[in-house]
């Protein structure tokens, strides 16, 4: 598919910038500029913000079994033009097509789930502590329009969940997202302008992230604002949210450990937490990052991870046999360099990779390091890349004490054949999802959040859809 110039989405139509004002696209493969994005400014965010509310009172007026079928068509229209989707997906992320194919997919499963938990959305009568005749309803209603911003790691993936959710319980719903990666999420917004959504419904604008933010956080139309992306922007957004009194969802950075007990299955912790290490190049807030092994295994676990991070390979991710694509924008590749030589400084050993692919694109080899010192950046800033840090531990303590001391609680992982063991690292380590023994599972239905400096809210369960609702008593009495 020829990647396109994306325009914003606004009141129900595909437009320019009212400036005309556009943004470069680069192919990060290629390093090569492939389109076009527009950029929306003041005026466009006032006929953006307007068309939100106009779509609120059309929105919540319909009954959920109504919302519910035009946003099935749409998770249809996502699964018909799946390939053609993720060939843009690749084209302007650099994931390989596999897993941007995976990730659209993946989009049509969360609405229509969505859809279908929409039509559980349901009070409750509170008998009365006095008269039987006094009637006592608690309802839920929608917030009101909200306002989303995503990231470029999963275009579409982090759009959906926001979009889904808030559609399902009434909202109309203003996504800002990511100018580097701006066309799959516009297919995404198409496929439910497509299915018959109303205008104003769903917006999707681009341009200046402080500018947007600011204005739609701050305008009295937003009731609600929700945001993934890094913890020191994430806490500016929220700031400016409490200083309007707007409800907030958060999903902030993480920087997972892993612990690999002295009784884990040492072939299955390999297999299973080397390819998830570097899908996606890395770029996953979720991503495995801090390797917590213990000593008796230490030797043969990292042997074996640097052997399999060496075969990877690396290419454009729209070539067959492709299992790691570039980073997607250059100045990850500045970050990745970096952090590398503060760790070698530091005392750590370079065991696998460590450099630039090549001079055009943005491909980095993945990289494995050990020995590396608790005070390296690597062990306390979130690497967001194919970089992966070994370390060993003699009890199990000491590795829960090393999992849980930087502020972030996103995401962890373990392995362990101890139901004992599983069942402390449950109970005591700081995160808001962790997986023991398989990488990460996620699915609609399950709770997508974190704890501590990793935000706060969900993105999947009902508590999905509760963040999106207002909870409200109603008491009449029917005496005389």
């Amino acid at each position: 598919m020829t990647y396109p110039n994306t325009q914003l989405f606004i009141d129900g139509r595909w437009q320019d910038a009212v400036d005309g004002r556009t943004l470069p696209v680069v192919n990060p493969a290629t390093g090569q500029e492939i389109g076009r994005v527009a950029h929306a400014g003041r005026a466009d965010l006032d006929l953006a913000l307007a068309a939100a509310q106009k779509g609120f009172e059309t929105w919540r007026e319909m009954n959920a079994a109504a919302r519910s079928k035009i946003m099935h068509r749409a998770a249809a229209l996502m699964r018909e033009r799946a390939a053609d989707i993720a060939a843009l997906l690749t084209q302007e992320q650099g994931k390989p097509l596999a897993e941007a194919k995976g990730e659209t997919l993946a989009a049509a499963d969360i609405i229509e789930w969505c859809a279908d938990e929409g039509l559980r959305i349901y009070g409750r009568i509170v008998p009365s502590r006095g008269s039987l005749a006094l009637r006592q309803m608690v309802i839920k209603d929608p917030v009101g329009p909200v306002a989303a911003f995503t990231p470029w790691n999963f275009p579409i993936n982090q759009v959906v969940r926001k979009v889904s959710a808030g559609l399902a319980a009434g909202c109309s719903m203003l996504v800002k997202a990511a100018e580097e990666t701006p066309a799959s999420p516009a297919e995404l917004i198409r496929a439910f302008a497509d299915a018959g959504l109303p205008p104003g419904v769903l917006g999707l604008v681009y341009g200046n992230p402080a500018e947007i933010s600011s204005t739609l956080i701050a305008h009295p139309v937003i009731r609600k604002m929700t945001f993934t992306g890094s913890t020191p922007v994430g806490k500016q957004l929220a700031a400016l949210a409490g200083q309007h009194m707007k409800r907030v969802t958060m999903e902030l950075g993480g920087h997972a450990p892993v612990i690999v007990a002295a009784d884990a299955d040492l072939a299955l912790a390999v297999k299973t937490i080397v390819s998830f290490k570097f899908r996606n190049a890395g770029q996953v807030c979720i991503a495995p990052t801090r390797f917590l092994v213990h000593k008796s295994l230490l030797q043969e676990f990292t042997e074996a991870f640097t052997q399999c991070a060496k075969t990877l390979k690396v290419g454009d991710g729209l070539a067959e046999g492709t299992q790691m694509g570039p980073l997607a924008n250059a100045r990850r590749l500045t970050a990745m360099s970096d952090l590398i030589r503060d760790a070698v400084q530091r005392g750590g050993k370079l065991l696998t990779g460590g450099q630039r692919i090549g001079n055009a694109g943005n491909f980095w080899q993945p990289t494995v390091l050990s020995d590396v010192p608790q005070q390296a950046r690597v062990f306390n800033e979130e690497p967001f890349g194919p970089l992966a840090v070994i370390r060993g531990f003699d009890t199990l303590e000491e590795a829960l004490t090393e999992a849980n001391r930087l502020p972030y609680g996103l995401a962890g992982y373990a392995f362990t054949r101890s139901l004992k063991t599983a069942d402390l690292l449950g109970r005591y380590m700081q995160v808001g999802m962790l997986w023991i023994n398989s990488a990460a599972i996620t699915s609609a239905e399950l709770p997508f959040g974190g704890i501590k400096d990793s935000g706060y809210g969900s993105e999947g369960g009902p508590e999905a859809l509760e963040a999106y609702l207002n909870t409200r008593v109603v008491s009449v009495m029917n005496e005389g």
